[in-house]
């Protein structure tokens, strides 16, 4: 039993590995993009389209100015998933990657009084 749990943490450990290798975007191919957390399917679209139409990307500046949807935000959390142009990540992005996510914040709705019904007691009776 407790040879299997081994063989099974070692395997996550060694898949999650492979999850975070860099894909560079001058040389990636769709589904490469794909693979990056935070590209999906229209956005790994517009960096191909791009691509081919202006040439590789010289760097993360001119990758977020070229690229709708990419600005100095996502192009950090990007490269801290593993996304690089010509082999270099992005300034900053190893701390935006190991810095954990903020938890959601409750929905806030407005505190309602419950006004009672003028058939209700304590109503104002009209």
């Amino acid at each position: 039993m407790f040879r299997k749990s081994l063989l099974f943490i070692l395997g996550f450990i060694f898949s999650t590995g492979l999850a975070m290798a860099q894909v560079d975007v001058n040389k990636a191919d769709q589904a490469a993009l794909d693979g990056v957390r935070g590209i999906g399917p229209s956005m790994s679209k517009r960096i191909l389209e791009e691509r081919q139409k202006g040439g590789a990307f010289k760097d993360w500046g001119d990758l977020e100015k070229r690229v709708k949807g990419i600005k100095d935000k996502s192009a950090t959390k990007l490269s801290g998933y593993g996304l690089t142009v010509n082999g270099q990540s992005r300034s900053g992005a190893e701390a935006a990657a190991d810095k954990p996510a903020k938890p959601a914040k409750p929905a806030k709705s407005p505190a309602r009084e419950a006004k009672p019904m003028a058939s209700e007691p304590g109503g104002n009776g009209k």
